[in-house]
């Protein structure tokens, strides 16, 4: 039995905390095109604990076109460290599916069925500074006060395709193409990376949700390239506690 399932039966039975659900779905608009793409329907389940929110399990359905068509889904499971969730992520028009797992305390292998190509596998060792996946996305919000005081916050970011991790830095961006109350960045700090990598820039509200997202996306356009697309955020469902810490 998964740590989620068993935390949440226990949060049913305590006082201090709550059963909790957050629910944003965004639409995704193509850089290139600015024609719409597709939709992302999030569902975060967690409980509300004197700390805030803190989320167990997070589930991402991808749809598209005027049938709703659900062509994608991600399933990520939180454990004691939030930034670093499991990843089950099934794209079936491309056969490609990406599992990543922790089955050492320092240590996950990355399980990645790519496209017309062979399977990969690989074993990545890791310390507190790693980040991944959708886990940017808690170490925004466990860096709050951080990052509306527009520090810069240096991590590590998994690049799963390629089985490694490379240095990152979060920091203020400009407001100039996000309508967003807090606007920040994501980019490697390698100078060659710089080159090689544009940067995500994230847009947030003031209660720590996120409501823009623009940058190289994990939906394909094609067996060889990602779209990379501005999605824009609304809010469904806020949980009964602050997002923040």
């Amino acid at each position: 039995m998964s740590r989620w399932v068993i935390l949440w039966g226990l949060c049913l039975l305590s006082g201090p905390t709550a059963a909790a659900t957050f629910e944003f779905h965004g639409t995704a608009e193509s850089l290139e095109t600015k024609s719409e793409l597709y939709e992302e329907r999030h569902q975060v389940t967690g409980i509300c604990t004197d700390a805030g929110f803190e989320p167990f399990k997070h589930t991402v359905t991808y749809h598209e076109g005027p049938d709703d068509r659900r062509f994608a889904v991600k399933t990520l499971e939180y454990g004691q460290h939030p930034s670093r969730p499991s990843v089950v992520f099934r794209q079936p028009d491309f056969d490609e599916t990406l599992e990543i797992r922790y089955p050492q305390l320092k240590q996950l292998t990355i399980d990645w069925q790519p496209p017309a190509e062979n399977r990969k596998q690989f074993q990545v060792s890791f310390d507190h500074h790693l980040v991944v996946d959708a886990g940017f996305d808690q170490f925004v919000r466990a860096n709050w006060q951080a990052v509306i005081a527009g520090e810069s916050l240096p991590f590590r970011f998994l690049a799963p395709t390629r089985g490694d991790q490379y240095g990152f830095v979060l920091e203020p961006a400009p407001k100039e193409n996000i309508n967003a109350e807090v606007v920040v960045k994501i980019r490697p700090t390698s100078l060659v990376l710089r080159f090689l990598v544009d940067p995500i820039i994230l847009g947030y509200n003031r209660q720590g949700a996120l409501t823009h997202y623009q940058g190289l996306t994990n939906i394909r356009a094609d067996r060889k390239t990602n779209h990379t697309a501005h999605i824009r955020y609304r809010i469904i469902n806020y949980p009964d506690c602050d997002l923040t810490l």
